[in-house]
């Protein structure tokens, strides 16, 4: 389960910017995941709390926005984005996409004290 690696990276970012801010605490996490970037985020909502204890992040909540697969047809040139996996465009058919957003995890922002 990689989800464990990818908690232990996302705690150890969040420590270093915290120490960055002189702050000793973390309140809260905000995170947008890519309904394409391979997390299954119940699993890393596990992972978190079994991780968070002991670190600047134990009282901390976790929130997760989850990013729908963002798209750009290169025919059309229509920008659109989908609840499904396909890659085309619902416009014109097209197959020719290219993908804005939706693969990646990124910390959005941190509450701390």
């Amino acid at each position: 389960m990689h989800e464990y690696s990818v908690v232990q990276a996302l705690i150890n970012q969040c420590e270093d910017i915290a120490k960055q801010n002189e702050a000793t605490n973390i309140n809260k996490l905000v995170c947008k995941i890519g309904v394409m970037s391979g997390i299954e985020i119940h699993l890393l909502k596990i992972a978190f709390d079994t991780f968070k204890e002991g670190t600047m992040c134990q009282n901390a909540e976790l929130v997760i926005n989850e990013q729908k697969l963002k798209l750009e047809c290169r025919d059309c040139k229509k920008v659109f984005e989908i609840e499904e996996i396909r890659y085309y465009c619902p416009n014109c058919e097209s197959l020719r996409v290219k993908v804005l957003d939706g693969e990646d995890m990124y910390l959005m922002s941190l509450e701390m004290n």
